[in-house]
């Protein structure tokens, strides 16, 4: 990474403060940059920008391209001349909602804004509607996203497989007369689709003005239910009759005597190589412009990947098939004139074949220091044991409990690994954790923001293997604590130099 000494923090824009609904690309995003630049932190780090599936994971999403439109910010849509200024305001009367996204508002808010766009865009002048068309003939992904958003809706939300056998098998003939019967509803998914990529371009030369890295999130595998696996059904594994021939999970490990399985089709590489992997760079290249630096999800895939046969219902009788991800590692090199901007997300059960390939390109990896504390001084967790600079350290990411939540479930005998490294034992809070993790030789140390709030696991973000209460988790605005919390971390990384 080119990258010095910095520290950084893990907040997803939709938990972002200030807004109905959900955290946006507008005031909520800019203020947050403004003060991360204010206390000297140097990275902000989050999820994919992705659409979400019905859940709120942006790691099972209906497009590898395209923007969350929850993001979408209504009042610089209204101060930039694309909305009339009396629409409805988004905000919910249920304090609730406050400290939680809630997905149905959402998703009404898009609605409206779709809609309402759509209506306003005749008022627009020439160059607005050139500046639009120039930009969507860039977008190969555009058309069928939009095609497909709008089929879903039109379909009850159904999955692609169970639409009408003319859409979903893409009848070209079929669908150039749906298209004909659909172009204001087409434009309103694309108009959603530009002002997010105009006001996330906002945003991001704000960050690069501030000196802020952003720092984004890729999924290795795509959703079933996508535009990318319904208008590009030869890349995936994917039978003539619609169903998954092979699908993604990881084995039975100590955690898990089943494994874990995904569901995702997995890639049918042979045709990826026969294109020279131009769906991946292209989907890397659209990442690439959006953040500074790339976290690779479920980068042991890279290497291998756990093939499970398409009707099983665990991951047990899966196996192992071997990727080319090196070949595609090298040509996203050649892409990006020989700078590699991505991060490994190592985590699990790494085999030295995975750390050759992570080492071969200088990718830095990740280090959790939950993980750290077992009892074995040959952890490679362990603060002492991170020996170059080349990691990212976290407290705890996404998919953990809050170091909080963490302290409380521990059970005593794993306390008393830690005991020695904690100024204060008996009153435990997350700062204990984020000073180990400072203290790093790491190039780059990141904490969720809800370790710098000492918040307990009622505020974690997901819980792997649950559906209820994930991914909806906002930021109350209380400005003097979380100004703190701020002043507090940025004073600790110039005591560490970062």
């Amino acid at each position: 990474m080119k990258l010095e000494r910095n520290s950084g923090i893990l907040l997803h824009p939709t938990s972002l403060p200030d807004s109905p609904v959900c955290g946006s690309f507008g005031d909520p995003a800019r203020v947050w940059l403004n003060e991360l630049a204010e206390f000297g932190i140097g990275v902000w780090q989050f999820l994919p920008l992705a659409p979400t599936d019905s859940f709120g994971s942006p790691y099972s999403s209906p497009s590898s391209f395209a923007f969350n439109p929850w993001f979408l910010d209504q009042n610089d849509l209204v101060k930039d001349g694309f909305l009339a200024n009396n629409l409805d305001n988004f905000s919910s009367e249920n304090d609730y909602f406050d400290k939680r996204v809630d997905f149905q508002l959402a998703n009404l808010k898009v609605k409206s804004l779709r809609f309402y766009l759509v209506d306003y865009w005749d008022k627009q002048n020439r160059t607005i509607k050139e500046e639009f068309e120039i930009w969507c003939s860039k977008q190969f992904w555009l058309e069928d996203h939009s095609i497909f958003m709008e089929l879903k809706i039109q379909n009850n939300d159904l999955p692609w497989w169970e639409w009408p056998d003319k859409y979903a098998v893409r009848d070209q003939e079929e669908l150039a007369n749906w298209k004909k019967n659909n172009q204001r509803e087409l434009l309103g998914h694309k108009l959603l689709q530009w002002h997010l990529d105009r006001q996330w371009k906002s945003i991001r030369k704000l960050a690069k003005n501030l000196g802020i890295f952003l720092f984004g999130d890729v999924p290795f595998y795509v959703s079933k239910d996508s535009a990318d696996v319904w208008s590009n059904r030869s890349l995936f594994s994917i039978l003539n009759n619609s169903d998954t021939f092979l699908q993604s999970g990881v084995p039975p490990d100590y955690f898990s005597e089943t494994g874990q399985l995904w569901g995702n089709p997995v890639y049918r590489w042979s045709r990826h190589k026969a294109s020279n992997y131009r769906w991946w760079r292209k989907r890397i290249s659209r990442h690439l412009e959006q953040v500074d630096f790339l976290r690779l999800d479920h980068f042991r895939a890279f290497e291998a990947f756990w093939a499970i046969p398409g009707n099983d219902k665990t991951a047990e009788n899966g196996f192992w098939l071997p990727s080319p991800g090196k070949e595609i590692l090298g040509l996203i090199k050649k892409d990006c004139n020989g700078f590699l901007p991505l991060v490994a997300e190592d985590l699990g059960l790494i085999t030295s074949k995975v750390e050759k390939l992570r080492d071969y390109y200088h990718l830095a990896g990740m280090k959790i220091l939950q993980f750290a504390f077992d009892g074995n001084l040959g952890n490679p967790y362990l603060p002492e044991n991170i020996k170059d600079e080349n990691w990212i350290v976290y407290t705890g990411t996404h998919d953990n409990s809050t170091s909080q939540g963490w302290w409380k479930e521990m059970d005593q005998e794993r306390k008393e690994q830690i005991r020695e490294r904690i100024f204060d034992y008996e009153n435990f809070t997350s700062w204990e954790l984020i000073r180990i993790g400072m203290e790093t030789k790491a190039k780059l140390f990141v904490a969720p923001m809800q370790d710098l709030l000492n918040l307990d696991d009622s505020c974690r973000l997901n819980k792997p293997g649950t559906i209820e209460n994930n991914w909806s988790w906002r930021l109350s605005r209380n400005d003097l604590k979380i100004k703190e919390a701020l002043n507090k971390y940025g004073d600790l990384a110039k005591k560490y130099k970062r």
